[in-house]
């Protein structure tokens, strides 16, 4: 069907904005859990498999650094203590060594973490103010000597990039991470010291703990407690005339300029790291709403689908001790290029067992042999109505204006029915208080893996949500596939509006808002034929998402009404918002997540979240079939989902949500068919004759 909804912006805006916005923050959460996490063994150190170079072991001093007249070593003058901090800044004890170091009128040296620098620009600016000085001690604290040439590179540059981007310094000291004293630059730490020394790197280790202060020393501590009180009690040392930097007391260059690419370079990690750090916090807020979400979702839909399996046959409507509704019954099939399936459609509604029809056919303006098929039906019960293209809800309308009974059923022209669908849908209608009834709709083609797909989302999403809907009396949608209404109910809303693309969404929610009931009768089954490409799914999806959302807008006041709408309000638009909207919307956390704990936390732990959840709703989505009468053994190809159908469905939604906030008007995008909709009845099509010529 085509509607008068029009583009007025070009969709492929949509798209733009999520390729330069979405990867940006995958990069941005990968890097963070890179650089704060655990990628590969680079922190473990291996054993020493040979010494430490006579000059360097025994050499004059922990300061090492090697130039065209060998390895030089130095070390503090006697009663002269260089403070050495590593592994920060730290947010909480780098204050307080800082304020220490100030009351004693110390200065020491900080051999900062470049991912720690990045995270805590101003902690390494204060350092800098203070007369501090500042080394390298990595970007993530990774053992050099085990790293590869990448890593080893990449560690040393982006520690660079960070102190120039926070502190505006490139620095000429170096502690390699897991050293001590000189002794243990040994094997293949030294080897990587000696490709530090190249890029022109002074090696800081520290003297050994027999050396005492009167002979000057190089003291190492991290950023703890523990170093905190140790410091506080060497700063109180009598033995010590001066506690200085490192350079001070060697009299050593510690900084090379920084030039404005540099800068900007700095800049640009220190803001990517803020970036990184946001989207890794609110991943973990937003995984625990969606995972909440989902489970809360799950379990109120088994324990409404119960409710409605145990105990509303006996009270709700189109029970056994109701009267038989026999009456008269219009059906409306609205079609445009339909040639496919409508005569399919036509003869399952012909051999209906319900006693009176009179179906209408509105051909809306179609290009191909649909009205000449349902004319060569030749039945009397069958009128077809040719129109000129106005779109589905117009042909609806037109048809309605032709009814002759007071129950309409609406069929979409690619549906195949049961015999006793009709009979069974209009069953519930013998309540006076009910306006309408959705049919239970069935894939019909469900050959590949894409139809498969689709036919669990019908069980266990559509079905499942219709029988909670009717529990909690607020069914959002009686589908354009199957769906009986009271003609009085219709022609006091004034017909079906085109005001959305969802217009049988737009249409129930309406009847909601005027006092009808709706109900859901699972009996009544219908099989539809569902696209079969994944180009085509995602037209369709995007026209019911974008659609759903126009409606929920449309009724948005039914939140605030009272009786019958306002239950409908609260009820199912809260509903939409939250799981058909927030989790769609949030859910790819739950994926990100996995694959951001295998990689950077816990593999074992993030796998058994990750599992747990699909084992939940592997069980939901097996009673959801069982219910239906459905063999459960399609439920194989369910974990295959994650992988194309739930990401296709994320981002119908996300696309569609843009599109709506950005004012973007949609055409109707219909689906091409093939005719396959009877299908899963078995063997060739029952209703189609043989082709014409």
């Amino acid at each position: 069907m085509k509607g008068r909804h029009k583009q007025s912006r070009d969709p492929r805006g949509h798209w733009l904005l999520l390729i330069l916005v979405l990867p940006a923050m995958f990069a941005a959460l990968l890097f963070e859990g890179w650089t704060n996490h655990e990628v590969d063994e680079a922190k473990t150190r291996s054993p020493c498999t040979s010494p430490a170079p006579d000059a360097v072991a025994d050499g004059n001093g922990p300061v090492i650094g090697i130039n065209r007249s060998g390895i030089q070593t130095g070390s503090m003058p006697a009663r002269t203590v260089a403070l050495t901090f590593d592994g920060g800044p730290d947010p909480v004890w780098t204050p307080r060594l800082l304020d220490l170091l100030r009351r004693n009128r110390a200065h020491a040296t900080f051999f900062l973490i470049g991912s720690r620098a990045a995270r805590y620009p101003e902690l390494v600016r204060r350092i800098r103010a203070e007369g501090h000085e500042i080394g390298s001690n990595t970007y993530t604290g990774a053992v050099l000597g085990e790293a590869s040439s990448l890593r080893f590179s990449t560690e040393l540059d982006l520690t660079q990039t960070a102190l120039a981007g926070a502190a505006d310094v490139h620095t000429t000291l170096l502690r390699m991470p897991r050293t001590t004293s000189a002794d243990t630059l040994c094997g293949r730490e030294w080897q990587a010291a000696q490709q530090a020394t190249a890029r022109g790197y002074v090696l800081v280790t520290a003297d050994k703990a027999s050396r005492k202060p009167a002979q000057g020393l190089i003291r190492q501590f991290s950023q703890t407690a523990t170093a905190y009180r140790a410091t506080q009690k060497l700063l109180r040392n009598p033995g010590v005339d001066r506690f200085t930097t490192v350079s001070d007391g060697l009299d050593l260059t510690p900084y090379t300029p920084v030039s404005t690419v540099a800068r900007w370079e700095g800049t640009a990690l220190v803001w990517g790291s803020v970036l990184g750090r946001g989207f890794s916090t609110a991943m973990t807020w937003v995984l625990g709403i969606a995972g909440g979400l989902g489970v809360l979702r799950l379990a109120l839909l088994v324990l409404f689908a119960r409710a409605h399996v145990r105990r509303l046959e006996r009270f709700r409507p189109g029970a056994p001790w109701l009267r038989e509704v026999t009456e008269p019954v219009t059906v409306l099939v609205p079609a445009y290029n339909e040639e496919a399936g409508i005569e399919s459609t036509l003869r399952s509604l012909l051999d209906s067992t319900h006693p009176e029809l009179q179906i209408i056919v509105i051909d809306d303006g179609s290009t191909d042999r649909t009205a000449e098929i349902a004319v060569g039906i030749g039945d009397p019960r069958v009128e077809v109505i040719r129109t000129p293209n106005a779109g589905k809800a117009a042909a609806l309308n037109t048809g309605l204006a032709r009814t002759r009974h007071g129950i309409v059923v609406m069929v979409d022209a690619d549906t195949v029915f049961e015999p006793d669908a009709v009979h069974r849908l209009v069953q519930p209608l013998a309540h006076p208080a009910v306006g309408a009834v959705s049919g239970n709709t069935k894939v019909g083609n469900r050959r590949g893996l894409l139809a498969k797909w689709q036919h669990l989302e019908y069980c266990f999403g559509f079905n499942l949500d219709r029988r909670m809907f009717e529990v909690l009396e607020c069914m959002t949608t009686v589908p354009g596939a199957i769906g009986a209404f009271r003609r009085d109910a219709l022609l006091g809303l004034g017909g079906i509006s085109d005001d959305t693309l969802a217009e049988d969404t737009d249409l129930t929610m309406a009847l909601w808002r005027a006092g009808w009931r709706v109900l859901y009768e699972e009996s009544a089954v219908a099989w539809t034929e569902v696209p079969t490409s994944l180009r085509q799914l995602w037209r369709q999806r995007y026209r019911w998402c974008y659609g759903t959302l126009q409606a929920m807008w449309k009724h948005r006041g039914a939140m605030f009404g009272v009786g019958t709408a306002g239950r409908f309000g609260r009820r199912g638009l809260t509903y939409l918002a939250l799981f058909q909207v927030v989790l769609p919307l949030l859910a790819p956390v739950i994926d990100v997540y996995a694959l951001y704990g295998v990689l950077f936390l816990d593999p074992l732990q993030s796998a058994a979240v990750w599992f747990a959840f699909l084992g939940t709703q592997l069980v939901c989505a097996g009673y959801a079939l069982r219910l239906d009468g459905e063999r459960r053994r399609t439920l194989w190809s369910m974990p295959l989902q994650i992988f194309v159908y739930r990401q296709l469905m994320y981002l119908v939604v996300i696309q569609s949500v843009v599109a709506l906030l950005l004012g973007t008007r949609l055409k109707w995008q219909r689906m091409r068919r093939s005719g396959t909709a009877a299908e899963q009845i078995g063997g060739p099509d029952p209703y189609k004759s043989l082709p014409t010529r």
